[in-house]
């Protein structure tokens, strides 16, 4: 098994839950309201460096809930949530450097729309890791043509297509050098034929070893990519396996019905 230094070592497979590293996101008995709905309820659940995990289930189950939570963009009530050994900051300039240290990507992209490409991406190596421009310029372009968008870098957003936009959205995230990046629906808001791009950009960040929190409905993804599936219902983790053994042999009458409903499509 490879360490937590050299991630991408370990060969990935669908259908082995490859554990790369030590536990990296602990979430231990968390619990979140919206007033009288109980959005999260007692979710428990370790991600390991160089893990990929993907959270599935019918909309309202709490995933993006979740997933907003780890990064604090949401509260919450009760509970534990501690990245890379240290608890979750309350607010302040400890949250901040949590944060820069978590990749946040959207389902709505969040690009700041009157800053070209080349900027998004350079904008917090330099303002927050602290980079010349010089360095922060050069490892945006590499980061861009990782992702397939290098030739769009003097462009606004508003020019891009949604796939080209929600590239740009990763390796804005990449250049920051996260130790995680949390994914909320990210190929949701795209026309059809500009999903399989960024699933593209996304399966090759999970090959490379980045450890993932992706929210999607793109099942496709879910039994390439994932190390684990989480399916969420009714804001409980109700079921969590390898892909091959959530696809094939799911547990749970809820799991059954969800994957019956999707699957026969």
């Amino acid at each position: 098994m490879a360490t937590p230094e050299s991630p991408a070592a370990a060969p990935r497979t669908s259908n082995i839950n490859v554990r790369r590293g030590e536990p990296l996101v602990v979430v231990e008995h968390v619990e979140k309201h919206f007033g009288d709905l109980h959005v999260l309820k007692d979710i428990n659940t370790t991600v390991n460096r160089g893990e990929v995990v993907v959270v599935i289930g019918p909309s309202g189950s709490g995933k993006s809930t979740l997933c907003r939570a780890i990064n604090r963009l949401e509260t919450i009530d009760s509970g534990k949530i501690a990245i890379d050994g240290v608890p979750l900051p309350e607010e302040g300039t400890a949250l901040a450097h949590l944060r820069a240290d978590v990749g946040m990507v959207f389902q709505s992209f969040n690009l700041f729309a009157h800053k070209s490409v080349l900027e998004n991406v350079t904008l917090g190596p330099i303002k927050v890791r602290k980079l010349s421009r010089k360095a922060a310029d050069e490892k945006a372009m590499a980061l861009l043509d990782r992702v397939g968008v290098a030739n769009q870098a003097k462009k606004m957003p508003a020019q891009l297509s949604g796939g080209q936009q929600q590239r740009v959205a990763i390796a804005r995230s990449l250049a920051m050098d996260p130790k995680l990046i949390l994914m909320d629906e990210p190929t949701s808001a795209l026309d059809p034929e500009m999903i399989n791009e960024v699933l593209d950009v996304m399966i090759g960040l999970a090959k490379d070893g980045m450890t993932m929190i992706v929210v999607t409905h793109e099942m496709g993804f879910a039994r390439k990519a994932a190390d684990r599936v989480l399916f969420m219902a009714d804001g409980a983790i109700v079921e969590e396996a390898t892909p091959e053994e959530f696809f094939t042999n799911p547990q749970s009458a809820r799991a059954q019905d969800f994957l019956s409903k999707i699957l026969e499509h």
